[in-house]
């Protein structure tokens, strides 16, 4: 089933891409190193809804309760202002973009830091999504755009900060969506990207494979040094019932920041893009399976937040959480 689905959805094993496409010499074994982890991730899973086409329907049902549903349990107003202290948000002059914005939750965020909307573009690829963000009035006199996150319509050395939530683990190629970072930043720009982190408890990470994508700390860290940045760091976030548990997994589970050092575009070169919107899986009925089976992922991920705040009601407080399902 699951080979049907990925041939009916045109994908390509990225082993393949990567070798096709040019290599750069820039820091040339960490570039490597990247580009060939990534590779090995994309085909060990079937990942149903990292595709340009699923992720828009799926959240075109999902952009109905986004603020009530997946903010709750995944993603707090804590964890926001916790997710984007790094970032340093530190002038109202500030340019900053906000990439794959969605509702306009992390927006939010940024006017809260002392960003004038004025000073604001949102993009996402979800007009559901953006209809939400633009109904906000504290997002009122920000810029938002439908637009590719793997592509975005900015000149470069354009932004002051770059920041993406909860967008990466939808993206088919997320190296190239950070090189995007990197172009788009002005020298001494800073990126703060906030995604999921992988899970290692089995059920979970079964789960969490056939939904999206869930990196490993360190192929974030690896991605964002490809591409070219600069004092690249890693902070943990989570819900403050997970009480420090991470073998399941968090759909916000780390912020990532990092600074551009240089004008210019990324020095990673890489091939063309493995996958473009209204090209990408044309076939219906993989389609519609895809996004059905996929969101039995997303699902799981719905009840999991629940268990653990269960959970953290009644097991003692005295420590972790047992290491236990």
């Amino acid at each position: 089933m699951i080979a049907f689905l990925q041939r009916a959805g045109r994908t390509r094993p990225l082993q393949a891409q990567a070798r096709r496409a040019p290599r750069a010499s820039y820091r040339g074994a960490l570039v490597v190193r990247a580009v060939e982890t990534y590779a090995r991730d994309f085909t060990k899973a079937p990942r149903l809804i990292q595709h340009k086409n699923e992720a828009k329907a799926f959240y075109a049902f999902l952009s109905q309760v986004y603020d009530y549903v997946v903010n709750p349990g995944h993603w707090t107003t804590e964890m926001r202002e916790d997710a984007l202290q790094p970032a340093q948000l530190d002038s109202a002059d500030l340019k900053v973009v906000d990439v794959g914005g969605g509702t306009g939750f992390c927006t939010q965020g940024v006017v809260k830091a002392g960003i004038p909307p004025a000073n604001i573009t949102l993009i996402d690829q979800s007009p559901q999504q953006l209809a939400k963000a633009r109904a906000k009035a504290d997002l009122k006199g920000a810029t938002i755009l439908e637009g590719d996150a793997e592509d975005l319509p900015f000149e470069t050395d354009t932004f002051d900060r770059y920041v993406s939530a909860g967008s990466i683990e939808y993206w088919p190629e997320p190296q190239r969506g950070i090189c995007e970072a990197y172009r788009v930043l002005r020298p001494g720009g800073v990126a703060c990207m906030i995604g999921p982190v992988h899970p290692t408890h089995p059920i979970s990470r079964t789960m969490a494979d056939l939904w999206m994508l869930f990196p490993t700390e360190e192929e974030y860290l690896q991605w964002f040094k490809a591409a070219g940045f600069a004092d690249v760091q890693l902070k943990r976030i989570g819900p403050s019932w997970y009480r420090g548990v991470r073998r399941h997994g968090l759909i916000m589970g780390c912020s990532v920041t990092a600074t551009k050092p240089a004008a210019g575009p990324s020095p990673l070169e890489l091939g063309p893009k493995a996958e473009v919107s209204e090209q990408a899986n044309t076939n219906p009925l993989s389609f519609l399976l895809r996004v059905v089976l996929g969101s039995v992922g997303g699902f799981w991920y719905f009840l999991l937040p629940v268990y653990m705040w269960l959970k953290n009601l009644v097991w003692p407080r005295t420590g972790p959480l047992a290491d236990k399902f």
